[in-house]
């Protein structure tokens, strides 16, 4: 876990259900007119928080030259407001709202208009909220918000839409049955207080959502709206490029025609857990092979801490991961795989805190040993580890990371600001994630305090565990058993000789130091600094966001992991040992602001590092350093093979369309390996294989690196000599092609595999006959042309399922289209009829397609290609992907973009005829029970020649 400041950024921004739900804080108009909420100083943005009439608060956000505008809705109403006897009814409401409005009737038009201008748009529902959010072109951002502000104004809830949506609802709930992380949630509620809302049943189905003559689900709509839905609870918060004065007139007019009927928010004063619960072991059955333990203590909730932030301190050092630390003792003992710390759900009367960690085989067995030390290192915290110095030095990253703080997403932007406009003072809404005011000791040992064995929930979720007359959860049937919890099991600290190897952080080195900028104007792209030492060096100043920052990337291209599926294996289990090794040292970095990663590719391995660029060489050299001589142990290799054949083996419990998507990746492109091909090498590959394959893997490379940011070019060329003597000495140097994607056979080729899930999955793609831009352009184009009114006919009008999406399925610059639905009640053989049927209808659809909308379509996909960056990791991995695919004009989005503007209409219904109709170069992916061997299929298909270029 990264824990610090930014940790608690992250999480305050996340859309969990339950976190960080703090009570509405009530301002008055006067302050509200007077205060202008404090910004980063590297934010050039402007805002205005003001108030409307009807007590709908608005954040307003100008943001110059933005190609994108964006806007979130946040009502403070969610599924712990549902009846007893209608559960899902705020979930259900939020679907409704979508289905046309007094003014917009037809219940797509809203989606298509934001399709059509080149956004996106969605909601969810959680246990205190619910939030609306969109993006768009920003041009046209005036003519959404009259869309969006209808949805809370005049919603026709449409008595034949009622039925027909509650029926969507279902496949959402059927879609995700089977999902662990859904059962485990249905069982927390099970176990908790049953007086209080979060005990019931959030989504909803056809059962809690009934709807007969006897019992019609609209009239309780429509009340639930009435009774709930008010502007006094409502935050908005909007984002474009006009002004504040235009943004302001855009809003008045529009959502202060939102009715305040004047309510409160619903007060959640019954305690979580009934009195008699804790301290509880609970055990819950997981259908995948996964293992984890969760620890859970009560504490008071700290809605009116934000700006001291005592529980994310104590999180920061129960979650550290630095030498010594509670995770690194567990992970050097072969007990755990990863850990974090942070508070869970808060209702604005009572809070959690939790500690998760995912177990490996031999921590499932030691759960007392792990739950001494868990409770050792606590007592440790809570002795030594309440310290100004500790304090300070949060205080001070926390303080470099919003001074540099770079912009989100639009849409992003505007998702967690209407959120957390509920939580905080409107001069703290832009840096309350990173504010750290005081030091408050009392703070933190009043938490500490309730850390106890006395008070926890200890919850562990694993495969087909022994349990005795285990109880059922209602709606997802996942069984577990609640039991007290022995803490004398748990005391015995003075046997677990690992308590003495418990440290707290020391002193983070990684601080940065030097955070000015290096001279010289931002260099458009990057340049080739020629071949150093073998290796391809690219290079590119940039300081155009005016942040201290760098990116740095080596990609170690070799022969030696696509030889077959068991090097694949190797190379996986290789980069494992060498995250592992790292990782304890590096954390302090970490949170320090540098990252990095260590990922496996189809090519080899790439290792990137980024953040300040003051401290950046220093990470990247110890990187190298196991990268050159990896320390491989027993103990780890056991725990990575396991964890590798786990994963592996869950692929098969996965969602069925998921399942199919993935199939046709792996069959179609060159190099990659099967699930049962790389679960066969999992299982027999031995350490002494590993030790070989390290000492092997850099013989022969072909190394490339790029160097972006806030580096100069002598800084680049240092890391270039750093690299070459500390990895490459000794290689020889090859070249590694790229891989390619098979071409499918002129006719359509179907695929049913064997899927344990209720649901039907099925994945049609459709692949295009080169890999030229033209190509590329038209199937982007007929893409967003034919998403919208597929997802109307399919997803709203027949009801097929939750999961109906068509969308460009572009791998490896192969152009292709996929058409994905996942559908609880038909069967393979319906949703085929009805896609035919569809592509069949929407001939005549874009036959009439007038050169005005073509026009309209061409814009939307240009501007998402086209789409502004806005921070610099963005143009970084943009550059990284050009030089992987040899395109160092870098110059593709542009030309694809051209490409887009020059197709015809002709162009888009001679391919839909070719390709969607009659279906020359197909693949159907479905899941069947009577599958039957596909093995001679998928072996026609490897022998496939690649894709032509164009």
């Amino acid at each position: 876990m990264r824990a610090g400041i930014q940790g608690f950024a992250q999480g305050f921004l996340s859309l969990k259900e339950g976190f960080f739900l703090l009570l509405l804080l009530a301002f008055s108009s006067a302050a509200l007119a007077s205060t202008t909420p404090v910004k980063s100083p590297n934010d050039d943005n402007q805002y205005r928080y003001v108030q409307l009439d009807n007590q709908l608060r608005v954040l307003l956000i100008s943001a110059p030259d933005s190609d994108k505008a964006a806007a979130s809705m946040n009502v403070a109403v969610g599924s712990g407001d549902d009846p007893a006897d209608r559960e899902g009814l705020s979930h259900f409401l939020e679907h409704m709202l979508f289905l046309g409005t007094e003014k917009y009737p037809d219940p797509g038009e809203y989606q298509q208009f934001i399709k059509s201008h080149g956004g996106s748009h969605n909601a969810f529902t959680a246990f205190q909220d619910t939030n609306y959010f969109f993006d768009v072109q920003a041009a046209h951002l005036e003519s959404a918000l009259d869309r969006f502000a209808e949805q809370f104004s005049a919603p026709l809830f449409t008595p034949e839409l009622v039925d027909r949506e509650r029926r969507a609802v279902h496949s959402e709930f059927s879609a995700k049955q089977k999902e662990d992380g859904r059962r485990f949630y249905s069982v927390k509620k099970a176990v908790s207080n049953p007086y209080h809302a979060f005990h019931q049943f959030a989504v909803g189905n056809l059962t809690t959502l009934e709807n007969t003559e006897e019992r019609p689900l609209r009239p309780d709509l429509i009340e639930f709206w009435k009774q709930h839905y008010s502007s006094n609870l409502m935050t908005l918060a909007v984002y474009g490029p006009q002004s504040l004065d235009d943004l302001e007139a855009m809003v008045r007019g529009r959502f202060d025609r939102i009715e305040n009927r004047n309510l409160t928010a619903k007060v959640h004063d019954e305690p979580l857990f009934s009195p008699d619960t804790l301290p509880a072991h609970l055990n819950v059955d997981a259908l995948k092979d996964i293992r984890s333990l969760t620890l859970s203590f009560p504490i008071p909730s700290q809605q009116d801490n934000y700006r001291d932030k005592p529980a994310n301190y104590v999180a920061s050092l129960l979650g550290h991961e630095g030498p010594g630390s509670l995770f690194d003792v567990l992970k050097q003992a072969g007990l755990v795989e990863s850990l974090s710390a942070g508070s869970g759900m808060d209702t604005g009367e009572e809070a959690t805190l939790e500690l998760n960690m995912s177990l490996t085989p031999e921590g499932l067995e030691e759960q007392d040993r792990i739950l001494e030390l868990t409770f050792a290192y606590i007592d440790k915290v809570r002795n030594e580890g309440i310290a100004r110095q500790r304090f300070e030095e949060m205080k001070q990253l926390a303080q470099i990371d919003f001074r540099f703080r770079e912009k989100n997403q639009p849409i992003q932007e505007v998702m967690h600001l209407s959120r957390q406009m509920r939580h905080v003072a409107p001069e703290d809404v832009l840096q309350a994630p990173w504010m750290m005011e005081d030091y408050v000791p009392a703070q933190y040992r009043a938490i500490l305090e309730q850390l106890t064995q006395d008070n926890v929930l200890v919850s562990v979720l694993e495969p087909e565990p022994d349990l005795k007359t285990p109880r059922l959860t209602q709606w997802y049937d996942a069984a577990y058993t609640i039991n007290p919890l022995d803490t004398q099991a748990v005391s015995t600290v003075q046997q677990n000789p690992l308590v003495t190897s418990l440290a707290l952080p020391l002193e983070n080195p990684f601080i940065p130091e030097e955070l000015g900028m290096i001279p010289g104007p931002t260099m458009d792209e990057p340049v080739s600094m020629g071949t150093v030492s073998g290796m391809d060096v690219w290079y590119a100043r940039d300081t155009r966001f005016e942040t201290p920052k760098a990116n740095v990337y080596l990609s170690l291209r070799t022969p030696a992991t696509r030889a077959s599926a068991r090097s694949n294996v190797l190379s996986t289990l290789l980069v494992d040992a060498i995250n592992t090794n790292v990782n304890a040292w590096a954390y302090p970095a970490q949170l320090a602001g540098l990252d990095y990663s260590i990922y496996p590719h189809l090519r080899g391995i790439t290792i990137r590092v980024g953040g300040y660029s003051d401290k950046l060489h220093t990470l990247m050299a110890r990187l190298l350093t196991q990268v050159a001589d990896p320390e491989l142990t027993e103990q780890r290799f056991g725990i990575a093979r396991q964890s590798m054949i786990d994963r592996l083996q869950n692929k098969a419990k996965e969602r069925p369309v998921q399942q199919t998507s993935e199939f046709i990746q792996t069959v179609l492109i060159e190099g990659a390996w099967s699930t049962e091909e790389k679960l066969k090498a999992a299982r027999e590959v031995t350490l002494d294989e590993l030790k070989s394959f390290a000492d092997a893997f850099l013989a022969e490379v072909d190394p490339v690196l790029l160097a972006h940011g806030n580096m100069s070019e002598a800084s680049a060329l240092n890391l270039t000599q750093r690299v070459n003597a500390m990895v490459l000495d000794n290689s020889e140097l090859v070249t590694v092609e790229r891989s390619e994607v098979r071409s499918l056979p002129e006719d359509e080729t179907r695929l049913p595999l064997d899927v344990d899930h209720p649901d039907t999955g099925y994945t049609l793609y459709v692949q295009g006959e080169n890999t030229g831009f033209d190509e590329r352009a038209t199937f982007r184009l007929l893409g967003q042309i034919i998403s919208s009114p597929f997802y109307e006919e399919l997803r709203t009008n027949r009801q097929l399922g939750y999961i109906v999406y068509a969308t460009p399925f572009e791998m490896l610059e192969t152009p292709a289209l996929g058409f994905v639905v996942q559908s609880p009640e038909a069967s393979h053989e319906q949703i085929d009829r009805a896609v035919r049927e569809f592509s069949q209808s929407f001939m005549s659809a874009l036959s009439e397609m007038s050169d005005q909308d073509l026009k309209r379509e061409k814009e939307a996909v240009i501007s998402k290609l086209m789409e502004q960056d806005r921070r610099l990791g963005e143009i970084s991995e943009r550059y990284w992907r050009e030089i992987d695919r040899g395109q160092t004009d870098f110059d593709s989005r542009e030309r694809l973009a051209e490409a887009v503007d020059e197709v015809s209409l002709d162009t888009l219904i001679e391919t839909l005829e070719d390709q969607i109709i009659e279906r020359r170069k197909a693949l159907r992916v479905f899941t069947a029970d009577d599958a039957g061997d596909n093995t001679g299929v998928i072996e026609q298909l490897i022998q496939r020649p690649s894709v032509p270029e164009a």
